[in-house]
C-alpha cells in the first residue's frame, strides 16, 4: 500500500534541519511531567525508582528505534498514523491517528491549565490557558521556523532551572552527605510496582514521536530523523537519570513516596536555596509550554495527514500559501482545547491519553517489524521488545485509564465504519 502524494501546492515545506528537530524533540519531552511524575512513581516503586526509570528508558529507546527506523523509509506527515496505514493496514494506522489527535487534545488543555497553575495561579488560570493556547497556536501558524524558534528558547530556559536544581542538590551533598533516615518508612514494591513506575515515568519520555510526525518538514529526513530523535532521547534520558540519583539522595524515596506534588521545588528548598524556589515552578510552567507548543504542532500534522487520506474531513488537509502549514488543522485543534479548558479541567482525567499514546507507539514498533531488512536500521529484536513493552506498561495502568482509552478508540471505530458506510452508499448510489 503506498500513499498518493499530495498536489505540490499542499505539500509542506522542508525547513528544519538537526537542530530544530531535536529542539522539537526536546520541548515535547522536557514537558511539566519532569517537575511532578517522581512523587507517583516513588510511590509504586519506593526505593526501585531506578530500575523504574530504567525500564521506561528502555521501552522508550525500543520505540525511538522504530520510529526513526519509519521516518526514514516514510518522511511524511502522520508519524505512526501513517506508519500503521502503510505497513499493517487502514485500521491499525486509523486507530493509532485517532487515539493520538483525540488523547493528545485533551492532553493539551491539561497541559495548558497546568502551565497556568504555575504562572498565574487563581482566579486568573483559564484566561491565561486560553491566552497560552491562543499564542502558542499563533506561533504555529507562522511556520515551523518560528515553532522551532519559540521551541529552543524555551528549552533552553527549562535545561537552566534543570541544572540550577541539580546543583543544589550536588551542593547539598557535598555539604551535607546523605541524610540516615531516608530508608524510614520506603513502601515496599514488588515487580509490579516497578512496573507501574515505568508506565508512569514512561510518559515524560514519549515526546520524541514529535519529530518524525514532522516528518514531511525535515530536510534529509532519512539521516536527519533520527540522528534528532537519538540526540534529545539521550539528552533527556541523562538528565532524567541525574534527577532521579540526585532527589533519591537529597530528599530520599520515602519522601517522594509521600506523595509530593513539586519535588524539584522541594529539593531546592531542603538544599537552602529557598530563593530558587520561584525559579523552579516558572521553569515548570514554561516546561508545559513547551510541550503544549510541540504537541499544537504534532496533532496538526496528524490530523493532516489523515485528512489527506479522508480519516478526517477533508479541509483539515489545507496548507496555507504562505507559511506552509496545515492552518485549518492547527485552528481546529486550538479552537478544540480552548473549547476544552473552558468547560472542563482534565489535568486529572486524561488516562485515555496515557492508554493511546501506548497503543500508538505498539503500532510503530508493529510496522517497524515488518520491514524488510533492507530498511532496517535496529535489529528485529529491538522492536519486539519495544512493542511488548508497550503491552506490559498498558497492563500497570489504572483500569480506569484502560476503560476511558478503550472508550476512545470505541468511538473512533463507531465514527469511522459509519464514514465507509457512508461512502459505499455513495458509491453504490
Amino acid at each position: 500500500m503506498t500513499a498518493a502524494q499530495p498536489p505540490a501546492d499542499d505539500r509542506l515545506a522542508r525547513r528544519l534541519g538537526l537542530r530544530d528537530a531535536v529542539v522539537i524533540g526536546l520541548a515535547s519531552m522536557i514537558g511539566a511531567g519532569v517537575f511532578a511524575v517522581w512523587g507517583p512513581a516513588a510511590q509504586a516503586s519506593g526505593a526501585w525508582l531506578l530500575a523504574g526509570l530504567a525500564i521506561a528508558g528502555f521501552v522508550a529507546f525500543a520505540n525511538a528505534g522504530s520510529t526513526g527506523q519509519l521516518a526514514a523509509r516514510y518522511p511524511e506527515s502522520g508519524g505512526a498514523y501513517r506508519y500503521g496505514r502503510e505497513r499493517l493496514g487502514e485500521w491499525p494506522g486509523f486507530l493509532a491517528g485517532w487515539g493520538f489527535v483525540v488523547g493528545k487534545t485533551a492532553s493539551c488543555a491539561a497541559m495548558a491549565m497546568t502551565a497556568a497553575d504555575y504562572l498565574l495561579p487563581g482566579p486568573w488560570e483559564k484566561p491565561v490557558a486560553v491566552l497560552a493556547v491562543v499564542a502558542l497556536s499563533a506561533v504555529n501558524l507562522r511556520g515551523i521556523t518560528r515553532t522551532a524558534r519559540a521551541a529552543a528558547i524555551i528549552v533552553v530556559v527549562v535545561l537552566g532551572v534543570l541544572a540550577l536544581v541539580l546543583a543544589s542538590g550536588v551542593a547539598d551533598l557535598v555539604q551535607v552527605g546523605v541524610r540516615s533516615q531516608q530508608e524510614q518508612g520506603v513502601p515496599d514494591a514488588g515487580w509490579y510496582g516497578v512496573l507501574q513506575s515505568a508506565g508512569l515515568l514512561f510518559f515524560a519520555f514519549a515526546g520524541y514521536a514529535r519529530i518524525a510526525t514532522l516528518g514531511e518538514e525535515v530536510r534529509d529526513p532519512a539521516r536527519t530523523i533520527p540522528r534528532a530523535i537519538a540526540i534529545a532521547l539521550g539528552v533527556v534520558v541523562a538528565v532524567y537519570g541525574a534527577l532521579a540519583v540526585v532527589l533519591l539522595l537529597v530528599l530520599g524515596p520515602a519522601y517522594l513516596a509521600a506523595g509530593v506534588d513539586a519535588p524539584l521545588a522541594d529539593l531546592v528548598a531542603v538544599s537552602g536555596w529557598a530563593w530558587a524556589v520561584p525559579v523552579v515552578q516558572v521553569g515548570a510552567g514554561l516546561a508545559a509550554l513547551g510541550a503544549l507548543l510541540a504537541l499544537i504542532a504534532g496533532i496538526g500534522r496528524t490530523a493532516l495527514a489523515m485528512a489527506r487520506d479522508r480519516e478526517l474531513p477533508a479541509p483539515l488537509a489545507a496548507v496555507h500559501p504562505r507559511f506552509g502549514v496545515p492552518h485549518v488543522a492547527e485552528i481546529a485543534v486550538a479552537v478544540a482545547v480552548v473549547v476544552l479548558v473552558l468547560v472542563a479541567d482534565l489535568r486529572g482525567a486524561i488516562g485515555f491519553s496515557s492508554f493511546g499514546v501506548l497503543v500508538y507507539y505498539l503500532v510503530a514498533n508493529a510496522s517497524a517489524l515488518t520491514q524488510p531488512s533492507t530498511e532496517r536500521r535496529v535489529p528485529r529484536w529491538l522492536s519486539a521488545a519495544g512493542a511488548i513493552g508497550c503491552l506490559v506498561l498498558v497492563a500497570t495502568l489504572p483500569v480506569e485509564s484502560v476503560l476511558a482509552g478503550l472508550a476512545v478508540f470505541a468511538v473512533g471505530a463507531v465514527y469511522r465504519s459509519v464514514r465507509l458506510a457512508v461512502a459505499r452508499r455513495r458509491t453504490d448510489g
